[in-house]
């Protein structure tokens, strides 16, 4: 059986800042009666998983300000309008990471928080890694941290990574097959 789809009647940008859209959509649903919804637009984000040479994963602690508390992630940020996702994920990776990949490759995509944003996350495994200069943004402060596959999952079990994004990526490389994995 099919789920029987909402008609969208009309957008409204609300508000707009550099990194997203506060919109209301006004929609009909399918026994005909009108409503509204308000939620968060983006052109997209990028998470990479660095994998160092020697098999470690480069993750970053940062100041999230909303919380007011340090969080381990995996370098991550938003796609410009004027970018394609495989260009986002080589700027955050060099602004970020500090590092260039000679291997991209993009293992999968989710919606962060699917009733409140439209975003979809592209994330991707980055290997065959080149030192380069980070150039993080004004707002960006980073502890580089080197963790081997079992110290992330030690740090998600500990709760020590919180981070959904980065969590939802990890999910998405952990189900992958090992031998996919060592590639």
């Amino acid at each position: 059986m099919a789920l029987r789809r909402w008609t969208r009647l009309a957008t409204e940008t609300l508000f707009r800042n550099p990194w997203w859209e506060y919109r209301r959509d006004g929609f009909r649903l399918p026994d005909g009666e009108d409503g509204e919804y308000h939620y968060v637009h983006t052109p997209g984000s990028v998470m990479l998983l660095p994998r160092l040479g020697d098999g470690r994963f480069l993750l970053v602690r940062q100041y999230r300000y909303l919380l007011d508390r340090e969080s381990v992630e995996f370098p991550a940020g938003g796609v410009k309008k004027s970018q394609t996702v495989r260009e986002a994920a080589e700027a955050e990776l060099r602004e970020e990471a500090g590092f260039a990949a000679g291997r991209l490759e993009e293992i999968g995509t989710y919606n962060p928080f699917n009733g409140v944003t439209d975003e979809l996350c592209h994330v991707f495994l980055a290997t065959e890694l080149t030192e380069v200069e980070a150039t993080p943004d004004a707002t960006e402060e980073f502890e580089y941290l080197h963790c081997r596959e079992e110290e992330i999952r030690r740090m998600i079990a500990d709760r020590a990574i919180w981070d959904g994004m980065s969590l939802a990526a990890w999910a998405l490389y952990s189900s992958r097959e090992p031998s996919v994995k060592e590639q």
